[in-house]
């Protein structure tokens, strides 16, 4: 299995990516998900400079039953961002989560790290994990987590986003997918679905839009879940976690016809 765990510091990445939805927010009228997506991944940098800060006193373990008793404070920094600047149905329940106490804090996060499907229907409990597990990442420990077949071999969370990288689309590009919850991304092969397992063609269709050349739904027949796929081997540029807010309709498109996204992105589309 191929893994590429990126180069850059994690903060010093946090921020690259909040740049990045910040240009593409420029040129576009509807630019509300990409400004969150700015500050939220910025919120996110902060609180991984304040878990490596504390590194000085106390390292990580890996173990968040452990690890919580001095990180839980500086993960609030999560929902207070999302109660003042997210989308008004996310700010009542960002408002709630960040007037918590700590105990009920404590028990939800445990709750999303042990569950069968990680943080998927917990956005904002995902949003509070990802700096941490973006610390643990860096320092090389591996989560005290289960890591099912199909998910992240890092953390165990699952595949955001698929992206196909090397030599031409049609010609041998390889493919990864891309963790929601740690940002790893680690390499499948080409014909598979990540959600369910099924590898045979004719069960696996692909949907594409004139409106974005660079853009794929890898859908799956069996368990009418998709992954969105981006083709990077025409233009390198893009950032395709920040960069698949730019392409939501495709999103509503396929929710209209009976298919759920494997794993939300940045917003938790």
């Amino acid at each position: 299995m191929t893994i590429r765990a990126g180069s850059s510091a994690p903060d010093v990445e946090l921020e690259r990516r909040a740049a990045r939805a910040d240009r593409l927010a420029d040129g576009t009228r509807d630019d509300a998900p990409l400004r969150f997506a700015a500050g939220l991944l910025r919120c996110q940098a902060r609180v991984v400079r304040g878990l490596q800060a504390g590194h000085r006193v106390r390292a990580l373990v890996g173990r968040l039953d452990e690890d919580l008793e001095r990180v839980l404070g500086i993960l609030f920094e999560l929902p207070h961002f999302a109660a003042r600047y997210g989308p008004e149905a996310l700010r009542i329940e960002a408002y709630a989560r960040a007037v918590e106490d700590e105990d009920t804090a404590r028990t939800r996060l445990l709750v999303a790290w042990g569950g069968d499907r990680g943080t998927a229907e917990d956005y904002l409990s995902r949003a509070m994990l990802r700096p941490y597990l973006e610390c643990l990442r860096a320092d090389g420990l591996t989560p005290d987590r289960v890591r099912a077949p199909g998910r992240c071999p890092f953390c165990g969370g699952g595949a955001a986003l698929a992206l196909l990288r090397g030599g031409s689309e049609g010609q041998g590009a390889a493919r990864f997918f891309a963790c929601a919850q740690c940002g790893l991304e680690w390499g499948s092969a080409r014909i598979l679905c990540v959600s369910c397992g099924e590898r045979e063609p004719t069960r696996l269709p692909c949907f594409t839009s004139e409106a974005h050349h660079d853009v794929r739904l890898d859908a799956c027949e069996t368990c009418r879940r998709y992954v969105k796929t981006f083709d990077l081997t025409r233009d390198a540029r893009p950032i395709p976690e920040v960069d698949d807010l730019a392409s939501l309709a495709l999103d509503l498109w396929a929710g209209e016809r009976g298919f759920t996204r494997v794993e939300p992105g940045l917003v938790g589309i």
